[in-house]
């Protein structure tokens, strides 16, 4: 198979996917080419998207390869949509983010830090895919572990959880965060909202505005 032809094909199958696709998944599908080479195809489509001005290009989240429009076009994705902009509720925010940075960590724990019940929003953030338990902790009652997901990631444009801010304070009465100047901020500390920089591309029929309403 010749390189160019792979290019395409693999500017295909993202193009169409609605989530993001593995390096590992590409290689089922193109069976003669090097996963080095996959990640170098990856790398020239977005060269070219880059020097043409297009608004989209490829990212790496959520341990796979996504296209994504630029987040300059969100609004204007949204307007097609008929969909007003989606924020998170504090509460939410706050559990989400006590997770992310302190897992795995028990219901017990989260609530210490929030001081309030958090049942109905561990619930609400079970059922949107944005955490899972994450096995039982070695104590008495062996209570539940709670992490992050897959879709946590791609929900927020990020690669890992190594491209979350760094966290600037953490203590049980508040919750502060650095503004990071980088390319996925997560955590906008001028809003108080976790927030995600990318949008999907519209062939996709995933998410469109990055930050999705959670109560």
């Amino acid at each position: 198979m010749e390189i160019d032809e792979a290019k395409r094909i693999v500017e295909a199958l993202l193009f169409v996917s609605d989530k993001p696709v593995s390096i590992d998944t590409l290689k089922e599908v193109l069976k003669e080419i090097d996963p080095t080479d996959i990640r170098a195809i990856i790398e020239e489509l977005n060269g070219e998207y880059a020097s043409s001005g297009r608004s989209f290009s490829v990212k790496e989240i959520a341990g796979g390869f996504q296209m994504l429009t630029d987040p300059v076009f969100s609004k204007w994705i949204a307007a097609l949509y008929k969909r007003p902009p989606d924020r998170l509720t504090g509460p939410s925010l706050e559990t989400l983010a006590i997770i992310a940075y302190k897992q795995p960590l028990t219901r017990t724990d989260i609530e210490v830090i929030r001081g309030v019940n958090v049942d109905g929003v561990l619930r609400t953030l079970e059922e949107r895919n944005l955490i899972k338990t994450r096995g039982r902790l070695e104590a008495p009652g062996r209570p539940i572990l709670y992490g992050t997901t897959n879709e946590f990631l791609q929900h927020f444009g990020l690669k890992s959880l190594e491209e979350l801010p760094k966290l600037k304070e953490f203590k049980e009465s508040d919750l502060d965060f650095t503004k990071e100047k980088e390319k996925h901020e997560v955590i906008n500390t001028e809003t108080g909202k976790l927030q995600s920089d990318a949008q999907p591309a519209p062939a996709a029929e995933g998410a469109i505005d990055g930050d999705k309403s959670l109560t």
